[in-house]
């Protein structure tokens, strides 16, 4: 059967065309959106579609299925000195549990806030050593991207490697899915983009995190690479309403946990 379904709420997992039911609304700024290469006007680069070319690879997880009213918070590019540790505590002020999308350098230079973020129950997700371009790369050079960063992450929080996996710029290729399976780590996505990299006010991305999000969500903000003023605030702002609107907050579970379910 044949189901026709805008653009923008088109979600490839693993090769598979799946179409966004009418319950969630507008799932997905995609991470594509309106770029043509590296860099343009838009910060992301286009990836091709998520194929499993082998068996047992998994596309990018878009939602949790945890429940009514359950979603998913998570944090990309930290830590971040300046802003993580505020994020931590508005997580901390309200009792939200989040996942951190770590960069492996960041990790290396301030282990102090990945131990923190496990300590307080916090998931961390693998985001790659430097944050590159992974389409430009070879596997060779994705799977060192991969297990440098997984090396830091565990050796910065006492022991705690990571079994999810964020490609910068949502760039999940062939080989970066891959890459994943070789590795068990579930590839993560994301379906409420509120563009807080590009700092369009901390009122806007309230505005669009309160609006867009439905069960299932994974919210997609950033604690790191420039100036997060802007995303602080709208935590700030969000987190108590989404709460006083009785949605609950889980994590994304990894590639071993869901084995584990299955």
């Amino acid at each position: 059967m044949t189901v026709s379904v805008p653009r923008r709420a088109v979600l490839y997992t693993g090769g598979l065309v799946a179409a966004a039911v009418s319950g969630w609304g507008l799932l997905v700024d995609p991470p594509w959106h309106g770029a043509t290469g590296a860099r343009t006007r838009s910060r992301f680069p286009t990836p091709g579609p998520a194929r499993s070319g082998e068996e047992g690879e998994r596309g990018p997880l878009y939602h949790v299925d945890a429940g009514p009213k359950t979603i998913a918070i998570t944090f990309d590019d930290g830590p971040d000195p300046r802003y993580t540790p505020h994020i931590l505590d508005e997580l901390r002020r309200h009792r939200v549990t989040a996942t951190f999308c770590v960069i492996g350098e960041h990790a290396a230079k301030h282990p102090e806030l990945v131990a923190r973020a496990a300590e307080e129950g916090h998931t961390l997700a693998n985001h790659t050593w430097s944050h590159p371009n992974l389409r430009h790369m070879r596997p060779a050079q994705i799977r060192d991207q991969i297990e440098q960063a997984a090396d830091a992450i565990e050796s910065a929080s006492g022991g705690d490697r990571p079994g999810l996996f964020r490609a910068p710029f949502g760039t999940f290729t062939p080989e970066v899915l891959a890459a994943c399976s070789e590795y068990d780590l579930r590839p993560l996505a994301w379906s409420v983009d509120p563009r807080d990299w590009s700092r369009p006010g901390s009122a806007r991305i309230a505005a669009t995190v309160l609006n867009r999000t439905r069960t299932g969500a994974i919210i997609i903000n950033h604690d790191g690479g420039g100036d997060r003023s802007q995303t602080l605030a709208a935590v700030r702002s969000y987190l108590p309403k989404l709460l006083a609107a009785g949605y609950r907050f889980t994590t994304p579970v990894s590639a071993a946990e869901d084995s584990d379910g299955e």
